[in-house]
């Protein structure tokens, strides 16, 4: 195939999108691959779309090789199966809604574990007819509140979803390893640097949880990691070491003491170390305890205190994550004017559970262990107020942030961070969904069996520009032969109006024989300076370039790599096209 870029669908840009943030969103949009129509909602026009179909091609080769059959459902979808399964709810102002002309509730489908669900108990009705494994490459809706960064973050998405069915928990294990493997070898293949880690279920529901991530600075999703073990876990699935209880006999009592002017932790600290206590007090011996409001779908909203060790922030990722499927909000102003009790800055345990406020507190605060805490007087705190003796917590939560150098949760060393873009997301789901809609089908032995189901998503669009994230450097993108749109840019260095006929001829010439050979050629024959034609090859990003200029009558073309170290070099014209097959095929 040649693509003549004289007639290809294509404008470059010499400067960055105004909205742009990262340098994948920059380059994407000035090579001409993609462009906004609204905020998280993009075209791909004609190279863009090139890349995302290699992209689709390689996730669908991974799943037809471990049997997954593909079909396809719609993306507008009924309220009902969503309602039974509790999350029309449950996805909150994520969800898009809408209705038709006869008033019936609809959504545009985030996710379609529902659908897939009485697909199976629809057609299948027998042990014979399992496993199965079913999967689409489908448009995807999320009503994100803060769309960003061109297409790694947007409103409209294509995505790779599959799910398995299997009759016993042996079977679903052997399914979700299938699946970890292909999502390995599709990663390997588009030459993706990524982890997997530990995951929380969230909305998806289910047990076994792992994320793919790609490394990048970009990245949304935080991880950790414990070099000494492989541990690693997206930071909302890490779970904190408790450190070992202290018996309650002979701790000095607690004592209420004046404070005043400390509503902060450093105040607080400060104080304490001029108080004469008797010890070096950090941030680390106090307790915060933080108010918000949490609501589960359909209900209404109640108060919540998390206490804390006053050295660690609220990460309300984490807490969110650990009280899912509870929305959770920092409480407001006029919370804490409608229950005068709480006093911003000294707020304690005592009158949380004096006022029925849940109160939940780090797994680091277990019995024995005494705090400085609020006194829920104002300037007023409680030194050595215990746990298990001097309040009683209404249990443990995940929700402080998790830092470089916190004990690895399996205790083989220290816990490094880094930054992440999510691109795979593996579940074991069990029976959440089968149970909903009842799906059975009959044994061997004649009774019913109720098949347990794994859930597995790869962020297909998102892909592209993950790579487009890893895979630049200054003049553009540089993409691995595996999903280029071309597998040779063509650049003809004529003059900008006419050119020397012969060279002409010559590229023209060569553009057959690297189609005939079975390339996908990307031909430049417009009529611009080679300046502007090199600058958008590198633009452009198609690993091997061939500039066929004044050389030409001497029987020599350039031969440029956009991977690797980038260099060029001359080649005998005669000899271009097999360095350029050879060169592919690596």
């Amino acid at each position: 195939m040649i693509t003549r870029l004289s007639t290809l669908f294509l404008r470059t840009l010499r400067d960055d999108p105004a909205d742009a943030e990262v340098p994948s969103h920059k380059l994407l949009v000035r090579a001409g691959y993609v462009r906004r129509i609204a905020p998280g909602i993009y075209s791909w026009l004609p190279l863009g779309l090139r890349v995302l179909r290699e992209v689709e091609r390689v996730v669908r080769e991974e799943m037809d090789a471990i049997g997954a059959q593909e079909i396809s459902l719609p993306a507008l979808l009924p309220r009902d199966p969503y309602e039974r399964s509790g999350r029309w709810s449950e996805y909150g102002p994520g969800l898009f809604r809408l209705k038709d002309r006869k008033g019936g509730d609809y959504l545009l489908g985030p996710t379609h574990e529902e659908l897939f669900a009485l697909t199976v108990k629809g057609e299948l009705s027998s042990y014979k007819d399992f496993p199965v494994t079913l999967y689409q490459v489908q448009t995807k809706y999320r009503d994100e509140e803060r769309p960003r960064a061109g297409i790694l973050r947007g409103r409209e998405f294509v995505m790779k979803d599959s799910y398995s069915f299997d009759l016993d928990e042996q079977g679903l294990a052997a399914s979700y390893a299938a699946h970890r493997g292909a999502y390995q070898r599709i990663f390997e293949r588009l030459g993706v640097r990524y982890v997997v880690v530990s995951a929380v279920s969230g909305a998806m529901g289910g047990s076994a949880s792992e994320e793919f991530l790609a490394e990048s600075e970009v990245g949304e999703d935080t991880y950790v990691r414990c070099l000494e073990s492989g541990y690693a876990a997206n930071v909302e699935a890490v779970t904190t070491p408790a450190p070992p209880t202290i018996p309650l006999d002979g701790l000095p009592g607690a004592v209420e003491h004046a404070t005043a002017d400390t509503p902060t932790i450093d105040a607080l600290v400060g104080w304490a170390n001029g108080a004469e206590l008797g010890r070096t007090v950090t941030a680390a011996d106090t307790l915060k305890n933080i108010l918000v409001k949490t609501r589960l779908p359909g209900g209404e909203w109640q108060l919540l205190g998390i206490g804390l060790p006053g050295d660690r922030g609220v990460d309300l990722k984490r807490l969110a994550a650990s009280l899912e499927p509870a929305e959770v909000v920092l409480a407001t102003e006029g919370d804490f004017a409608k229950n005068p009790f709480l006093v911003k800055g000294y707020i304690g345990p005592r009158a949380l559970a004096a006022n029925g406020v849940r109160y939940l507190v780090d797994p680091r605060v277990v019995s024995g262990t005494a705090w400085i805490t609020g006194a829920d007087a104002d300037g007023r705190h409680v030194v050595d107020l215990v746990c298990g003796r001097d309040f009683t917590p209404d249990g443990t939560v995940e929700a402080a942030e998790v830092r470089a150098g916190d004990p690895s949760p399996d205790g083989a060393g220290l816990l490094v961070a880094a930054r992440g873009i999510e691109i795979g997301h593996i579940f074991q789901l069990g029976r959440k969904y089968t149970d909903t809609f009842a799906v059975d089908v009959l044994g061997e032995d004649g009774t019913k069996v109720r098949p347990t189901m794994g859930s597995y998503g790869v962020g297909v669009s998102r892909l592209v520009a993950v790579i487009a994230e890893q895979s630049h450097d200054e003049r553009g993108l540089r993409w691995p032969a595996e999903v280029s749109p071309a597998d040779v840019h063509l650049v003809l260095a004529g003059r900008a109006k006419g050119g020397d006929e012969e060279v002409s001829a010559g590229a023209e010439q060569l553009a057959g024989e690297l189609h005939a050979a079975g390339l996908r050629v990307l031909f430049d024959d417009r009529k611009a300076s080679p300046g502007v034609k090199f600058a958008d090859a590198e633009l452009i990003g198609v690993p091997l370039v061939v500039v066929v200029g004044r050389g030409w009558k001497d029987g020599v073309v350039e031969l440029r790599e956009r991977f690797g170290d980038g260099g060029s070099r001359d080649v005998p014209a005669a000899e271009v096209v097999a360095e350029v097959v050879r060169l592919s095929a690596r």
